[in-house]
C-alpha cells in the first residue's frame, strides 16, 4: 500500500472541518466541496465527506448514512504525545467525553471522546513495546 485514507461521513462538512482543525491544530491538505482531508502522517490521511455526498454514490444499495447519526460506527485510534491535551481540546471544541485517559489491559494508556458526528476517537499516549 502506498497511502491510506480513512473517510468519515459527516452531517456538516464545514462544522466537522473546524472541529478537526482545532483538534489536530492543523489546516486541511485538501478542502473542496464534498471532501476535506487532513494529512496525519506521510502515508495516512483522514477524510471528511458529507453524508449526502456518499449517499449519491451508494444509492439504494446501502442505507443513507444519516440513519446511523450519533451511533458509533468507527474508532480512530491515534498514537500521540500529550493525549490529555488532545482529549481536552476535543471536548472544548464540541466533542463528548467517553472515558478518561488511563492504563488499559492491552498495554496502552488511552482516553476516548466522540466527535460531533458520534465517531469515537481514542488518543493513546504510551504504547507497550509489544504493539509497535
Amino acid at each position: 500500500m502506498k497511502e491510506i485514507e480513512f473517510i468519515l461521513y459527516v452531517a456538516d462538512q464545514e462544522k466537522s472541518k473546524r472541529f478537526y482543525e482545532q483538534l489536530f491544530q492543523m489546516k486541511p491538505s485538501l478542502d473542496v466541496p464534498g471532501m476535506t482531508e487532513f494529512r496525519l502522517s506521510d502515508s495516512v490521511k483522514l477524510g471528511l465527506m458529507p453524508e449526502n455526498g456518499i449517499a449519491k454514490i451508494i444509492g439504494e444499495k446501502m442505507p443513507h448514512p444519516n440513519k446511523g447519526a450519533g451511533i458509533p460506527r468507527c474508532e480512530l485510534y491515534l498514537k500521540v504525545d500529550e493525549a490529555k491535551e488532545y482529549l481536552e481540546r476535543g471536548i472544548k471544541f464540541g466533542g463528548n467525553k467517553i472515558d478518561d485517559l488511563k492504563d488499559r489491559d492491552w498495554g496502552d494508556k488511552v482516553g476516548y471522546i466522540s466527535d460531533i458526528d458520534g465517531h469515537i476517537i481514542a488518543f493513546c499516549e504510551s504504547v507497550s513495546s509489544e504493539r509497535n
